[in-house]
């Protein structure tokens, strides 16, 4: 595959080693709260029917990421190799409609017989993609230490065991957490910009509710109890019991999400 635009002569031969869909229901975390911000840091506007992000390497080694339009194309092929099919994937060059400079993650993949990734020796529009220092804590690390709780829901629920920071049925809850709750709770009435608040099928007929907001993350199972990241305490996980008020908060978040997918 050969890229388009001002990359073309540094990006002759693209080699694809994994691809992300950028669309408003499913996109990288690392590039922002909600689908908008996730195109805005990547120069894109927010197309409804999404991008595909193709994440390889040059004949030198080096990162690039490729954007493509053909968003059901790629996600053929995430949907194949999650099945464990081989697919060649290779956007046509009608479809690319960007290409930036390295990578947004951090991938421990790389091309046999090509140099270690690295940083190309420029950058077109002096944009370089670089993965967040997982050592340190700020949104980007917040909303992806959230994606993996999501992703990894009974792991993370079995360590927090039955304990719960407020249960929702007698104290007040501490400031920093009726906060999260008050913001959400708001985001049924008021939505917020698409994809700040996702939705995906969880076990026994369960859902996993992901949402995001100033300075916080939520991971939750609509049968059960919600964890919290928040920018103000580096990587903790606050778990949040049921209590009356939860249950029907991630039932309304559930429903608003699958409605703006």
């Amino acid at each position: 595959m050969t890229a388009n635009g001002n990359a073309k002569d540094e990006l002759d031969t693209f080699h694809v080693l994994t691809a992300l869909l950028l669309t408003p229901g499913q996109f990288p975390s690392v590039l922002g709260d909600d689908y908008p911000e996730a195109c805005a840091a990547l120069g894109l506007e927010p197309w409804s029917d999404g991008y595909g992000l193709l994440f390889g390497q040059d004949s030198t080694g080096a990162r690039w990421t490729v954007v493509s339009d053909d968003a059901a194309l790629i996600g053929c092929a995430i949907a194949a190799w999650d099945c464990g099919m081989p697919y060649e994937l290779s956007a046509p060059d009608r479809t690319v409609v960007d290409t930036v400079a390295g990578w947004p993650l951090s991938l421990t993949v790389a091309t046999p017989g090509l140099p270690e990734p690295h940083d190309p020796r420029s950058a077109p529009g002096g944009m370089l993609l670089t993965a967040p220092d997982p050592k340190a804590w700020g949104p980007a690390q917040r909303r992806m230490a959230a994606d993996d709780v999501a992703k990894q829901w009974l792991a993370w629920r079995d360590q927090v065991g039955l304990h719960a920071s407020f249960d929702g049925t007698g104290a007040k809850p501490p400031a920093h957490i009726q906060r999260v709750l008050d913001e959400a709770m708001g985001y049924t009435s008021d939505p917020p910009p698409a994809g700040r608040v996702r939705s995906a099928p969880a076990p026994d007929g369960a859902r996993i509710v992901r949402a995001d907001g100033p300075g916080w993350s939520l991971a939750a199972n609509t049968d059960d109890i919600a964890l919290l990241l928040l920018d103000e305490k580096p990587h903790e996980v606050l778990p949040l019991g049921r209590g009356p008020s939860l249950p029907g908060l991630l039932r309304a978040l559930d429903e608003m999400a699958r409605a703006s997918a």
